[in-house]
C-alpha cells in the first residue's frame, strides 16, 4: 500500500520506511508504527513516523 496517504498509515502497522541518513541511497527499514509525525493528509515523499525502536522516517510501503 501507498505510503504517502496518511489514511493508509495506521498506528501498529507494519511498515517500511527510509530514514534519514538513507534518503539518497534508499535502503529501507522495516518496524511498527508509534507514532504519525505529519499532520497533512499526503505527503509526495511519504508520510513521517516514529517507530516503536524510536527511528524516525518516510513511509514507503505499508505492509498488510
Amino acid at each position: 500500500m501507498d505510503g504517502t496517504k496518511r489514511a493508509n498509515v495506521k498506528v501498529g502497522a507494519e511498515v517500511s520506511v527510509v530514514l534519514k541518513e538513507h534518503q539518497r541511497s534508499g535502503p529501507l527499514t522495516q518496524g511498527i508504527v508509534e507514532k504519525l509525525l505529519t499532520n497533512s493528509p499526503t505527503h509526495p515523499h511519504g508520510i513521517k513516523v516514529r517507530l516503536e525502536d524510536g527511528q524516525v522516517g518516510r513511509v514507503k510501503v505499508v505492509h498488510n
